[in-house]
């Protein structure tokens, strides 16, 4: 894929990461998914070249980055065939909004770790009975003297079961106004009052999924990320991450499908030439090269926008990136797929997992429906229909 909007920084940067994901590639994830594991290995060694804290402070062990750094670091594990999901969460999500909003204490204790991989957090917004719908979150805070309770449900957090902490979405009551209003707490895994629960998923990954329960969950004052009075400003600061890295995610992933698939026809010979040869194998491969190329710089514009503090420029084109990565992604695994025939469906060839794992990018972190609503409503100006 062409680099030439990137910088020789950029460029340099994503052939490093490309040489450290092939070095452990689709056959290692498949091992860890396999042993019921988790991707330690990998993690501990992506931090250690200091690419997972790439976008956090300088100041605080990191590198001083942003987004655009950061979602090259995805993409090109992705397209190796080892992505890391908690990137999503840990540094993308929550070392952003700490980095953002955090008091000094909280900058202080939790973003070197982040930034070396010794420390991971988890992010939990996501409600049984709310789905896409912020404003029927009901996990609520009270305050209780000087600490915080609080109570609620949480589903489809990941990396629970390895996170020190989990940034958990609440609404508290505004003083002034009697209003729940959104705010953010880190709540460490061993809070009495929270309890997890694995989520048996089909889905092949080596991230699994829980269900969180806090009841009557008592935390500090300084549990409260930032201001209590800024919730929904800093909620966004990391919804906004969070779409572009899962743009990097799936990009990531529909170039090594696409990659599997351009190698297979290049070679497998069924008449008197490589059936690559054929338009009709020929021609969706290069559809789907052209989609995965569209994601990627609306996901490159997305991720300078952010990066330059236009926060509400990059939430279109956050969404939008999103939205483009999602659909090519899974077009470009399933015409692997199909490029494959039978043999896109052997274990052998390690494709026919990633048709489950394609629909990820479509359905999380926001569906694809949710944000045709957004850009309907925020870009074109159309009326809502809820």
């Amino acid at each position: 894929m062409s680099t030439v909007l990137e910088t020789e920084e950029h460029q340099a940067l994503r052939a490093a990461v490309a040489a450290l994901g092939k070095r452990y590639g689709r056959d290692y994830m498949t091992s860890v998914v396999r042993d019921g594991a988790h991707p330690h290995k990998l993690w501990t060694e992506a931090a250690g070249l200091g690419y997972l804290g790439v976008n956090l402070p300088e100041e605080y062990g990191g590198g001083g980055g942003g987004m655009a750094e950061l979602s090259i670091v995805l993409e090109e594990l992705g397209a190796a065939g080892s992505p890391l999901l908690m990137m999503v969460v840990s540094p993308a999500i929550c070392g952003t909004v700490i980095a953002r909003f955090g008091t000094d204490t909280q900058k202080r204790h939790w973003l070197p770790g982040l930034a070396d991989g010794s420390l991971t957090m988890a992010f939990g917004i996501t409600e049984p009975d709310a789905g896409s719908n912020s404003h029927r979150i009901t996990t609520t805070a009270r305050r209780d003297g000087e600490d915080w309770l609080l109570t609620g449900r949480k589903v489809f957090v990941s990396g629970v079961d390895i996170a020190d902490a989990t940034l958990i979405v609440g609404r508290a009551e505004d003083a002034r106004s009697g209003r729940l209003k959104p705010c953010l707490f880190i709540v460490p895994r061993d809070a009495p009052g929270f309890r997890r629960s694995q989520i048996d998923m089909e889905l092949q990954a080596p991230e699994k999924q829980f269900e969180l329960v806090l009841d009557d969950v008592r935390l500090p004052a300084d549990a409260l990320v930032g201001e209590e009075d800024a919730g929904l400003l800093q909620l966004f600061a990391g919804l906004n991450p969070e779409r572009i890295m899962t743009a990097a995610f799936g990009i990531g992933m529909g170039r090594y499908a696409l990659a599997r698939a351009v190698e297979y026809a290049k070679t497998r010979q069924v008449w008197k030439a490589p059936i690559g040869s054929h338009q009709a194998i020929a021609h969706p491969l290069a559809q789907a090269h052209i989609e995965l190329e569209l994601a990627r710089l609306m996901m490159q514009k997305a991720a300078r926008l952010y990066d330059e503090g236009d926060d509400i420029g990059a939430g279109e084109a956050a969404n939008m990136a999103k939205y483009a990565a999602g659909e090519a992604c899974v077009k470009a695994v399933d015409q692997a797929v199909h490029t494959l025939g039978g043999n896109g469906l052997t274990r052998e060839y390690g494709l026919a997992s990633l048709i489950a794992a394609a629909r990820v990018a479509r359905i999380a972190p926001v569906s694809r429906e949710m944000i045709l609503n957004f850009v309907s409503h925020q870009s074109l100006g159309l009326p809502k229909s809820y």
